[in-house]
């Protein structure tokens, strides 16, 4: 069925995804959009799209994606929409090409967009990579890496926040404080959304854009838990003084595919963030009656508590980071959340790097945007035109090989070779860190 310019389109969810989406379909003249999200704040804090930072590179092993980072990083210079959001700091990827087909397929594909990448054999040329001040650690030694001067990092949140405001302004209306308890449907088909504390909004389209809480909100989609499982990733943070923030600040953001770890320059107010890219966690609530997982943020568990996270993670963290700058690895942790993605999964838990964008099968009138994926954390860095697929799958405009690509009901493809092939843990609370799991 053909979608109209003045039709009505609610979507669900006002991060990367939702925001972007309204963004583009304004910009093509559609004139009556509602977002919704559940959180009084937006961006809402727990989302994985608030955050301090994301890495913005082109260095995938897939090509389609390496271009339209490409396009991201063009959109993000555009200093008079974004302000200084995008920080072209450099990504330098640790690991010799010919050990790891994923870093090898990264290269290549940053060289055939003609970008400015420089093999870097380990020690001083390595080294070379860091401004003289800082103090960069034993990992250099022993690992060659390449430096991609054409990527960095963005300030996440003020990213969203920036768009947000944008979208406003154009007239859509964003809800906030709006939780969505499920969907309306009437003879199959979808027509709006139930709302959590009573009534409904309808629309001739509706568009999922929950992230990691698709699969627990809308339970009636048959099989969402699986395609859309909520896994969360440990995230740190150090706080430097300001002299230490000086010798940082121009270091590139440093990337492991070998090992998962990646770590940032210090943001503006001289944190520094780090995770470990991994399968991760999945948290299923003892009251829930069938066993999805569900993200545990501070928003469901309170401030304290639901900041905790693994401490054996913490404790690979530690020793990843005094690898890469030990006098950081140093220091008392400041911070430490779960970010919760996405990840699709086959039944044999080997999951691929796609997202979910496209109709939902046997129903035209929902389309799910959402980062059915173990890559789910790069939506983020796609903040400027990730919205034009799924404006696109709207549209039914959105080319075959991409319809295929994002499927929601596909057939996965390769692994993501980075993330890797095990399964998620169960998180336990009992392993969950405490105050003194922060100091080092």
């Amino acid at each position: 069925m053909s979608i109209s310019k003045d039709d009505s389109i609610l979507i669900v969810g006002a991060g990367c995804f939702g925001i972007s989406t309204a963004h583009h379909l304004l910009q093509r003249g559609y004139t009556n959009i509602t977002v919704l999200d559940r959180s009084e704040t937006l961006p809402a804090p727990d989302a994985a799209s608030t955050d301090l930072n994301k890495v913005v590179r082109t260095s995938y092993s897939d090509f389609f994606y390496s271009q339209l980072a490409r396009d991201a990083i063009q959109e993000w210079k555009k200093t008079d929409e974004w302000d200084d959001i995008y920080k072209e700091s450099g990504v330098l990827v640790l690991g010799a090409l010919d050990e790891h087909p994923y870093a090898a397929r990264a290269h290549a594909h940053d060289t055939a967009l003609g970008l400015r990448t420089t093999q870097l054999p380990p020690g001083a040329p390595v080294r070379s990579a860091f401004p003289p001040g800082a103090r960069p650690g034993a990992v250099f030694d022993r690992s060659p890496a390449y430096l991609n001067a054409d990527s960095g990092w963005a300030a996440a949140a003020r990213g969203v926040a920036r768009l947000t405001e944008r979208v406003r302004v154009r007239g859509a209306r964003v809800l906030a404080g709006t939780p969505v308890a499920g969907l309306l449907r009437e003879g199959g088909r979808t027509v709006g959304v139930r709302l959590a504390r009573g009534g409904e909004v309808r629309a001739a389209r509706v568009v999922l854009a929950t992230g990691a809480w698709t699969a627990s909100v809308f339970r009636e989609l048959e099989g969402l838990g699986e395609r859309c499982r909520a896994t969360g990733q440990t995230v740190a943070t150090v706080q430097l003084t300001d002299e230490e923030a000086a010798r940082y600040r121009a270091v590139p953001v440093v990337l492991d595919f070998r090992t998962g770890f990646y770590v940032f320059p210090p943001n503006d107010d001289n944190i520094v963030k780090f995770a470990i890219h991994e399968s991760g966690v999945v948290h299923y609530p003892s009251a829930s009656p069938t066993r999805i997982s569900t993200p545990r943020t501070a928003a469901s568990h309170g401030a304290t508590e639901g900041l905790r996270v693994p401490r054996s993670t913490l404790r690979r963290l530690r020793a990843a980071l005094r690898d890469v700058y030990p006098e950081l690895a140093d220091k008392p942790f400041a911070s430490t959340r779960l970010c919760w993605r996405v990840s699709a999964h086959r039944y044999t838990d080997s999951p691929d790097g796609d997202w979910a964008i496209g109709p939902y099968p046997d129903d035209a009138g929902l389309v799910l945007a959402t980062a059915g994926s173990g890559h789910a954390y790069k939506v983020r860095q796609f903040l400027p035109v990730i919205g034009r697929l799924v404006a696109d799958a709207l549209e039914g405009t959105l080319e075959p090989a991409l319809v295929a690509k994002f499927a929601v009901g596909r057939a996965h493809g390769p692994i993501d070779e980075w993330r890797g092939r095990l399964a998620p843990a169960d998180l336990a609370a009992e392993a969950l860190s405490t105050p003194e799991d922060l100091l080092p």
